[in-house]
């Protein structure tokens, strides 16, 4: 594939996420929480590439999702392009092809950017209701992301390798 098409994707794979997030999902929310695709996709491109290339991907895709939301803009930018760029440190020292490695980068990314959400929303000012509430609302899409990161990846995964989001000269 051309890295045309590859970037074409990964521009593609973001907006597409909003759309599922804003439109499919937000019908089959659990107490309100629904699952972060962007994330999950960020999540899976850190996973698969370096951390500064992820904190850059990160950014780019919270930025569309902040322009989306309308509301403080750069927070999710910001929190997104962080947590890529704290995925992608580790990338070079996991076994990526296994299925259970991208779950729990999808896990872990979750935890990192509901995290920094909370902290740069709380710095900012925004009325924001730290209690128990807000723990069940990061459990539940904790496991709203991992239930989708499980067909994501296999098809991230072997798309980044022999499909659409390979990067040219690739195998």
């Amino acid at each position: 594939m051309s890295r045309k098409v590859r970037y074409l994707m990964l521009v593609i794979l973001p907006v597409l996420a909003i759309f599922f997030q804003s439109t499919l999902f937000s019908s089959y929310s659990i107490k309100g929480s629904i699952p972060d695709m962007v994330l999950v996709f960020v999540a899976f491109f850190a996973l698969l590439n370096a951390a500064n290339q992820s904190a850059t991907y990160g950014f780019l895709c919270g930025l569309l999702e902040d322009l989306y939301m309308g509301r403080f803009i750069g927070i999710n930018a910001l929190s997104k392009a962080l947590t890529a760029y704290a995925i992608g440190r580790l990338q070079g020292n996991v076994f990526k092809e296994n299925l259970l490695v991208g779950v729990i980068a999808v896990l872990v990314a979750t935890v990192i950017n509901a995290l920094l959400l909370v902290g740069l929303s709380l710095s900012v000012s925004e009325i924001y209701n730290v209690d128990m509430g807000l723990f069940i609302s990061i459990v539940l899409q904790c496991v709203y992301n991992t239930i989708i990161a499980v067909p994501a990846y296999v098809w991230y995964y072997n798309s980044s390798h022999h499909g659409w989001l390979r990067k040219t000269g690739e195998n």
